[in-house]
């Protein structure tokens, strides 16, 4: 049995984790730990009456401290970050602070708690990380591997790669028994609607355009966020101390092929269960026609990589990992859930366009 602290679990992937982890080790204390920012919502923990919502921020160290001396703590599952690439070129500032000094925090405060106060018990600091901070891929190269010098492009990937550094220091300076996962692009339940597959997805339900930068070809690793999820589990079970565990989806393809199939499935949608015609009445599928006819080319964006690719086999050699879906059966899956969890995405969307 373990005593778990989940950073930003009631974000997308972290509140995807919890409801896994509850799944595979039900007599773990989980405590979530999230400021409830625009993209974590408490809602996300529904059903989880057993899970501990702490609305607090991963900068307070003494907060930290305190949770982790009061729950008895061994493990901590960092996933609380600012990560939408767009607000970290408009607003780099946030990302410094939450990415960077956030997880130097979190680390002060673990260190003092397993190592400088601690009783020599085994711990786990596992930090999650981004494919991005390797920085961008030419067509013909290699994808990248556990060993591909950081060449972060944005200010998201660069206070990400900031975090990875102190975290591997912390291992190697210290003695705190660290993993990390450097993932590739996410998608599934919960994600807040300013990514590219639930907004695409809600925009076409509802009618709205689908912005396209460049020429869509910029070429993304896809992962599920329940893939992701056991790769996770997988690193906290399986993974060394020290080392760094890239998780992918399998599943390379271009924004455009991506986008195409969003199109494809909501049009399928509509053809198979004729109710949603009077659910979405301003979905171009609710007139018979394409969603495709929503795409629109838009100015491309600073600093946009051209193309990330993951090489997972240390995680499957060393972790036994592997992905379970392909990207047709895992957006089937996530369309699925977002037909039915309107009451879920609805409110989220009404109040993005009031702030606007």
């Amino acid at each position: 049995m373990a005593n778990l602290i989940v950073t930003g679990g009631a974000g997308f992937i972290g509140a995807n984790f919890v409801h896994y982890h509850r799944k595979v080790a039900p007599d773990d204390q989980v405590i979530v730990l999230d400021l409830l920012t625009y993209a974590g919502n408490r809602h996300n923990l529904d059903g989880l009456d057993d899970v501990l919502l702490v609305e607090g921020d991963i900068c307070d160290t003494e907060l930290v401290s305190s949770l982790i001396a009061d729950h008895q703590i061994d493990t901590i599952v960092h996933f609380a970050a600012e990560s939408h690439v767009d607000r970290s070129i408009t607003g780099p500032d946030a990302f410094v602070t939450t990415n960077v000094i956030g997880t130097h925090s979190l680390l002060k405060a673990a260190k003092k708690a397993w190592l400088d106060e601690g009783s020599g018990k085994p711990h786990r600091f596992h930090h999650v990380s981004t494919d991005e901070v390797y920085g961008s891929l030419g067509p013909n190269d290699p994808a990248f591997s556990e060993t591909t010098p950081y060449a972060p492009n944005s200010p998201y990937s660069a206070s990400k790669a900031g975090s990875d550094h102190l975290v591997r220091a912390y291992h190697h300076t210290y003695g705190l028994e660290t993993t990390t996962s450097n993932c590739s692009n996410n998608y599934g339940p919960f994600q807040f609607p300013e990514k590219l597959i639930p907004l695409f997805t809600l925009n076409a339900l509802n009618g709205k355009p689908l912005p396209i930068y460049g020429d869509g070809m910029n070429v993304r690793d896809w992962l599920h966020v329940e893939d992701h999820c056991r790769g996770i589990e997988a690193c906290l079970r399986k993974g060394k101390p020290g080392e760094v565990y890239n998780i992918g989806g399998g599943q390379e393809l271009p924004n455009l092929t991506v986008i195409e199939e969003i199109c494809r499935s909501v049009d399928e949608a509509f053809a198979t269960d004729p109710s949603l015609a009077k659910r979405f009445p301003d979905a171009p599928a609710a007139q018979g026609r394409s969603s495709a006819e929503l795409k629109t080319y838009v100015t491309d964006r600073k600093g946009h990589d051209r193309r990330y690719a993951i090489d997972e086999t240390k995680a499957r050699e060393d972790l036994g990992y592997a992905p379970a879906r392909d990207f047709p059966q895992g957006f089937a899956e996530t369309l699925a859930w977002f037909l039915a969890r309107e009451d879920w995405w609805r409110p989220l969307v009404q109040r993005a366009a009031l702030v606007r």
